[in-house]
């Protein structure tokens, strides 16, 4: 069965943030520009479509001219479990760059690790995994 895909409406800057999660969990990034895709609603560079295939998978794109960009209330990406501890640790850390560690990945009365981090591009990421 397929599962939803993420794709981010970024502000300008998706280029960058999209460059900043491969670093963070690897994987192949196709980045397709407005002038590719013979668009004239935005700047000729910016990105209209953007793909991060690896692991962990998202889409975005630089908002066009008259959309809005991402705002992120109420959501977290769960990671919970995709991957080995070592791995969520260091992809919790690598998020955390530049971003705000809301709640530290460690153990927790329950028996999981978790956390959560605001990155700096405003996504929110629950990391975690049972014992």
């Amino acid at each position: 069965m397929a599962a939803p895909q993420l794709y981010v409406i970024f502000p300008g800057t998706a280029r960058v943030a999209l460059a900043f999660y491969r670093d963070v969990f690897g994987g192949e990034l196709a980045l397709h520009t407005y002038e590719d895709f013979g668009r004239s609603d935005g700047p000729p560079a910016a990105i209209a479509h953007g793909m991060l295939r690896g692991e962990v998978g998202l889409a975005g794109a630089d908002a066009a001219a008259g959309e809005q960009a991402i705002r992120v209330e109420g959501l977290m990406l769960s990671l919970l479990g995709t991957a080995e501890p070592a791995v969520l640790h260091e992809w919790f850390d690598k998020l955390s760059v530049g971003g705000t560690v809301v709640d530290p990945l460690a153990p927790k009365p329950w028996g999981a690790s978790d956390g959560q981090v605001i990155d700096r591009h405003g996504l929110h990421w629950l990391v975690g995994y049972e014992p």
